[in-house]
């Protein structure tokens, strides 16, 4: 009798077990809604000292104004700037990185953006690319 009422209660959470695994959890109706037009930028290779500047564009494609937390960058080589008004429905806004070119070799780096939205609170932003030795220059004597 013991065996028989310990099967059944195990029957009972393995069906609750299955059940739980079946719902999906689906996304807010309403909020505000962060979407990139990119999430990563390649700056390939390019020279010590050139433009280490890239834009990244969201929109807010919710309901709701949506508004940026404090967005930082992975180092100190890495200096984001970025829309800190309210962003209403439908309107873009910008977080602008600048990489310091002056380290020379391979890099990837991240941006980590906050925000009060309901899809992704949290969006990280990837540069990378690699800064080339400069040539030396043959010196006549």
């Amino acid at each position: 009798m013991k065996k028989v009422f310990l099967m059944g209660l195990m029957a009972i959470f393995m069906i609750g077990a299955v059940k739980a695994q079946d719902t999906k959890q689906e996304e807010p109706t309403s909020g505000p809604k962060i979407e990139f037009t990119k999430k990563e930028h390649d700056y390939g290779k390019i020279q010590k000292g050139a433009d280490g500047n890239c834009v990244f564009e969201f929109k807010n494609v919710g309901n709701e104004p949506l508004m940026l937390g404090a967005v930082k960058a992975s180092c100190g080589c890495t200096t984001p700037t970025y829309t800190k008004e309210p962003i209403m429905p439908g309107q873009t806004g910008t977080i602008n990185v600048r990489y310091n070119t002056n380290n020379i070799g391979g890099f990837n780096k991240t941006v980590t953006v906050p925000s009060n939205a309901v899809n992704e609170p949290r969006v990280v932003l990837r540069i990378k690319g690699t800064v080339l030795k400069p040539e030396s220059t043959p010196t006549n004597n």
